[in-house]
């Protein structure tokens, strides 16, 4: 048996060469799913300031219908709504990359 292992060239051995090609090739999959990650939160905080630019603000009016002899038969009011700037409208916020801050004291 330690004959037949001894003699058998199907296995694998690791070398340095290949140590130092897989570890290239981790180092760059993390770099570059690094940045795949920044690419999709400025792509989304694109579209959040999209949606938040869009001016939501409405409005109709009433209408009154009368009878033949003047008398209101129907009638409906009107209404309006306001969109007022949000507090992350047009990038006043940021989603991550803020300042260290030193923790308080418990």
């Amino acid at each position: 048996m330690v004959r037949k292992f001894w003699n058998d060239e199907s296995g694998f051995i690791i070398s340095t060469e290949l140590v130092l090609v897989a570890t290239m090739v981790v180092v760059g999959l993390i770099t570059g799913l690094v940045e795949v990650s920044f690419a999709v939160v400025g792509e989304l905080n694109d579209i959040g300031e999209a949606i938040g630019s869009l001016n939501q603000s409405f409005s109709f009016t009433g209408f009154t219908s009368t009878k033949a002899g003047g008398a209101i038969k129907a009638q409906t009011f009107g209404s309006y709504f306001t969109d007022h700037q949000d507090s992350c409208d047009q990038n006043e916020c940021t989603l991550g990359c803020d300042a260290p801050v030193p923790e308080e004291s418990k």
